[in-house]
């Protein structure tokens, strides 16, 4: 070899990377956060990959695989972050008696999903937990863990858990029908309506004899 010529690369190594590849810091961590969503919604569970992810993202693999893990463990952290909005629901229970508790937890759920902002993430997240039962299983624990029980703890009543999730259950029904299906007339019906019929519902369910 003539002096001075630089030899063949070394061959990169699989697995955990390099120091310098993980001092990027949390914008990197974010910026794989969002090309994971925008994955998901695009081509579904199924069909996203890790290795499209960090390419989107204009990272290598190993690096995803360094900050999350498998591909589960992935879709759960983009669901965390797209659902965090509505995990604050809770405050909306605390905050004042349980009397109207109904109308102040269906005003909040509503307006995460009338924001542009934050319905578009979960729209991402949600798709690929209708059609992947994976991706379903990470929701539900997400939502069973960080919403329901937290919920369920404030209701001092007899069969506290099964309260929260029928009343979950009927926010996310409505959520699905109105921003997911859009069946009419529910989709173009006024925010302030829906309120009005749903808040009792989900009030009963709550603190219903």
């Amino acid at each position: 070899m003539t002096p001075g010529a630089a030899g063949p690369a070394a061959p990169r190594r699989r697995g955990r990377p390099s120091r310098t590849e993980t001092e990027t810091g949390p914008a990197t961590r974010d910026r794989i956060i969002q090309a994971a969503r925008d994955e998901f919604s695009e081509r579904g569970y199924e069909k996203a990959s890790v290795r499209g992810i960090a390419k989107a993202a204009g990272v290598d693999s190993a690096l995803v695989h360094h900050y999350f893990g498998t591909k589960e463990q992935v879709f759960e952290a983009a669901v965390t972050v797209a659902f965090a909005p509505a995990l604050e629901a809770p405050a909306a229970i605390e905050d004042g008696p349980l009397e109207g508790v109904g109308e102040r937890l269906t005003r909040f759920i509503l307006g995460v999903w009338e924001n542009p902002a934050t319905r578009a993430p979960l729209l991402a997240i949600v798709r690929s937990a209708v059609t992947n039962e994976t991706a379903a299983a990470v929701f539900r624990r997400l939502v069973a863990t960080q919403l329901l029980g937290r919920i369920a703890r404030r209701i001092d009543l007899p069969d506290a858990e099964l309260r929260a999730e029928l009343a979950a259950a009927q926010l996310v029904g409505v959520a699905m029908l109105r921003y997911v299906i859009r069946v009419e007339p529910l989709a173009s019906a006024d925010p302030e309506r829906i309120v009005a019929r749903v808040a009792p519902v989900v009030q009963g369910h709550l603190t219903g004899a």
